[in-house]
């Protein structure tokens, strides 16, 4: 199996220069890979260079600790929207969702789709996986899901523990069919990039997709 067209070739570090920019584009082309995920301010750059090719483009809201007040993230949604992204993935109130204020959580993903969903755009709600116990992540899967976001997402890639096969798994066994699900954080090698595809992953977060692509045996033709 091809990993390239589950990927989202990613850069968010806060140092991220455009030139680096540049590369992952022309990367996510030559590769095919399903989208690039950038920070917002990169958002129009990476469409024009994209606009020759199917590779989306997806940015961050909220990134990467979650807990901006539901306005902030509302109105990066519509900046980012404005400047042309594809796919928004979003953080989660990862402090409300640990101080068990599902009102909040509630409130803010009302809040956030129908402004998404106004413009046909593609939502992955993150809610970092890896710090929370498995009721508040079951918590997660049961109202993101009935909110009809397109993608349950692992993690950011800053918390202590990204990825986990437990964790796409709970998720896909907890989710409604058509919620997929984005694996990332600490994907490095094409074995632990299948083995979370065969859990129930549909996309998988990379900021070393190139080298674990090439990781893949060569297909031979007979």
């Amino acid at each position: 199996m091809s990993l390239n067209k589950y990927i989202d070739h990613t850069i968010l570090k806060p140092t991220t220069l455009i030139a680096d920019v540049e590369k992952l584009c022309f990367e996510a082309k030559e590769y095919g890979f399903a989208a690039v995920c950038i920070p917002p301010p990169f958002v129009k750059i990476c469409k024009v260079l994209l606009q020759d090719s199917q590779v989306k483009v997806a940015t961050v809201i909220g990134f990467p600790f979650g807990y901006a007040a539901v306005e902030a993230k509302l109105a990066e949604i519509l900046l980012a929207m404005v400047d042309g992204a594809d796919e928004l993935d979003v953080v989660a109130n990862i402090v409300g969702i640990k101080n068990n204020d599902w009102k909040l959580i509630s409130n803010e993903i009302n809040h956030i789709m129908p402004v998404v969903k106004s413009r046909g755009k593609v939502i992955k709600i993150i809610v970092e996986s890896g710090v929370l116990t498995q009721d508040e992540l079951l918590k997660c899967c049961e109202l993101y899901g009935a909110a009809g976001i397109d993608y349950l997402k692992t993690s950011t890639g800053y918390a202590e523990k990204g990825a986990t096969i437990e964790a796409v798994k709970t998720m896909r066994a907890n989710l409604p069919a058509h919620v997929q699900i984005k694996a990332s954080g600490g994907i490095k090698t094409s074995g632990f990039a299948q083995e979370l595809i065969d859990a129930g992953a549909t996309r998988l977060g990379c900021s070393a997709s190139v080298a674990l692509v090439n990781q893949q045996p060569a297909k031979t033709n007979y």
